[in-house]
């Protein structure tokens, strides 16, 4: 079992973002169990709500799981950093809920996380790994101030055959630069 570390409670003028709850798999199964949705996973939907939460929740997985609602305690999305072997490196990755979709909601809570990751937390660099074929994905890492810096074709295999993927990335001097923040 890995030790992860705390999940920071995080706000934005829409959002909460939270800890990851065990009722969080039933919101977010009708997403997350639609094929159509889950296109550019690397595996396909899940069927259940206790396969989504076994996934969700695996004790092995090393990375921290933010949930994001609304003032209601709608569910809108989740949100995930995940350190990798290099010092400071994280990656992140996003979902938004269905019927939240194309409202602004990831690139709102995507910006207080990166905000955190960078000014609270100990990250150097995020990366994000993308389908290319994924274009909303792509729209807002630009929009986030990621810049794309490779592309491997027949990357990696998934439920829908080999994929080519985008790696985007934003280091801390970048964002510092862009977002007019400074270290702390």
């Amino acid at each position: 079992m890995i030790q992860q570390a705390a999940t920071v409670p995080l706000a934005t003028e829409r959002f909460s973002l939270r800890a990851l709850r065990r009722s969080d798999a039933a919101a977010l199964l009708p997403t997350l169990g639609d094929e159509a949705q889950c296109r550019y996973l690397t595996r396909p939907a899940f069927t259940s709500e206790d396969e989504l939460w076994g996934w969700l929740a695996d004790p092995d997985w090393p990375g921290q799981t933010w949930i994001a609602e609304d003032a209601r305690g709608e569910i809108c999305g989740r949100f995930v950093a995940i350190p990798q072997a290099q010092e400071g490196l994280v990656e992140i990755g996003y979902i938004t809920c269905i019927g939240w979709q194309r409202r602004g909601v990831a690139r709102e809570c995507m910006e207080a996380l990166i905000a955190h990751l960078f000014c609270e937390g100990r990250a150097q660099r995020l990366r994000a790994e993308v389908d290319i074929e994924n274009a909303a994905s792509l729209r807002l890492l630009d929009r986030l101030g990621f810049a794309r810096e490779a592309l491997h074709r027949n990357y990696e295999e998934t439920h829908k055959g080999m994929c080519d993927v985008a790696i985007y990335g934003l280091d801390r001097a970048a964002y510092r630069v862009q977002s007019g923040a400074s270290d702390r």
